[in-house]
């Protein structure tokens, strides 16, 4: 066993037993939360949420390389030989931000003993993640709608080696790379690592790159980013995610003289360059992603966002201008796709990043209508438990469902009414915790629990580390929240 996997199992012997601070004691687990202080709430909560993932990090992970399971069965004690995806190696990382963003504010709130025991560990587990990503990279050369450049990406599935993963054609797609940008750039906020920040940009170059910056017949940039470079089709989940990441590179770079240049295309067709200052650049790409999403994939009817753009006229297709090979527009012509939590959920946040960024007060509209709206269509009251909200938790919707909660939080200094959102998810987290927690695990289906057949007992890492994260967020929401 590995130096982090002796440290986070060793660790849970003190889950539990940590004091807030010499005034707040960690709360009894049989106390109500609502006989809690907020500090008392936020402290319990990032307890479990560290309870979760240093189980999870014995439990999914294996070897130097942190190979992660996709599965683990607590009642069987087994891993998987199938080992996760990007994405979900993506939501560990996702909970350890989010732990050390908690623990930080309980630190500038002046609970002190948490931090002191935890935040180093934390930052040093988030350091070997980062280093062990490596695996998911590879190499390859693209011709994009201005440039043919060699890249290094992260691909769908886990290489052999550290760079050596397939990532060519369909292998690799910008969504995945734009989750990574949002972590990145968190890694860098909590820990100052300039080497965070400068993969963030890395890679929030690769996907701008995507952009399809083709000129329509009225001259206008047809807009969107495809699902990856091995597709036509331009989804809600490779647009929406980029906008909030886009918002806090501007911030990073406001005031500051730092430029950019990148590829576009004028109006006779040819590919010009372009320098600018990064902060304008990423604000005003944040803003046409944003309304590329609204404009072609929101459904006024339920007030919510589709899952993509298809009905493609033809595949992937180039032309040659002046000599050089480039990719052209696809024309698409449906919206299409059941709506899916957190395609609303990244414009909920996005929205919201936007409206602090620019005081447009349409981002606020569109925050406010868009929270209430995706609360009715995707929480629905007592289907599963008395009491309680259920979310549909089919497929990936547990993971989808964590970016949704994460972006009402986003949208709760603006946002109306937005309180009520949030504490269904505190309250299906606590009922699950107190009625089903076993082995410092949840189960997929928190207000249900276990199955009777111990062999049907398996959970996605992802969603474990969703639960830790969500425990997290919601620790840092309960003390910034007023």
């Amino acid at each position: 066993m590995n130096k982090i996997f002796t440290i986070f199992a060793s660790s849970l012997l003190l889950i539990g037993s940590c004091s807030c601070s010499d005034d707040d004691k960690a709360p009894d687990e049989n106390v109500n939360k609502e006989d809690l202080t907020p500090a008392e709430l936020s402290c319990r909560n990032v307890e479990r949420a560290m309870e979760l993932v240093d189980n999870a990090v014995t439990n999914y992970f294996s070897g130097d390389g942190m190979a992660m399971a996709r599965y683990y069965n607590p009642y069987t004690d087994s891993r998987s030989d199938e080992k996760g995806s990007v994405w979900m190696y993506t939501a560990s990382i996702e909970a350890v931000n989010a732990i050390l963003h908690a623990l930080e504010q309980q630190h500038k709130s002046g609970i002190t003993s948490l931090y002191d025991a935890n935040f180093a560990r934390y930052k040093d587990l988030l350091s070997s993640l980062y280093d062990n990503l490596d695996y998911y990279m590879g190499t390859y050369t693209l011709t994009s709608f201005t440039q043919t450049k060699e890249w290094s990406v992260y691909g769908v599935n886990r290489g052999g080696e550290k760079g050596g993963a397939q990532v060519d054609g369909i292998l690799n797609v910008y969504d995945d790379q734009m989750w990574l940008i949002r972590e990145l750039i968190e890694a860098y906020r909590v820990t100052g690592e300039a080497k965070y920040l400068a993969k963030a940009e890395y890679l929030a170059d690769y996907v701008l790159d995507g952009w399809d910056c083709t000129l329509d017949e009225n001259g206008e940039q047809n807009g969107g980013i495809p699902w990856g470079p091995g597709y036509v089709t331009k989804h809600s989940c490779s647009n929406g995610p980029l906008v909030s990441p886009l918002v806090w590179l501007h911030e990073i770079y406001k005031g500051k003289a730092d430029e950019v240049t990148y590829g576009y295309i004028a109006p006779d067709n040819s590919r010009k360059k372009r320098t600018e200052k990064k902060s304008d650049y990423y604000l005003e790409f944040a803003k046409a992603v944003y309304d590329y999403q609204k404009r072609n994939l929101f459904i006024p009817e339920q007030g919510v966002y589709a899952d993509m753009m298809g009905g493609a006229e033809g595949d992937i297709a180039y032309e040659v201008v002046d000599g050089v090979r480039y990719r052209k527009n696809t024309k698409l012509n449906d919206r299409a796709g059941a709506p899916l939590s957190y395609n609303s959920g990244t414009m909920i946040s996005g929205g919201a990043d936007l409206y602090r960024a620019t005081g447009d007060a349409v981002y606020k509209t569109d925050t406010d209508k868009l929270v209430a709206k995706s609360f009715k269509y995707f929480a629905k009251f007592g289907a599963t438990h008395p009491g309680y909200f259920t979310f549909d938790i089919n497929g990936f919707n547990n993971w989808f469902n964590g970016v949704l909660m994460r972006s009402y939080v986003d949208a709760s200094t603006t946002a109306n009414n937005v309180a009520d959102c949030i504490a269904a998810f505190q309250n299906n987290l606590d009922y699950a915790y107190e009625h089903h927690l076993y082995k410092h695990m949840l189960p997929t289906n928190l207000l249900v629990g276990w199955s009777h057949d111990k062999g049907n007992n398996k959970v996605e890492g992802m969603f474990t580390f969703t639960f830790a994260a969500e425990y997290a967020v919601l620790a840092k929401y309960e003390l910034t929240k007023n």
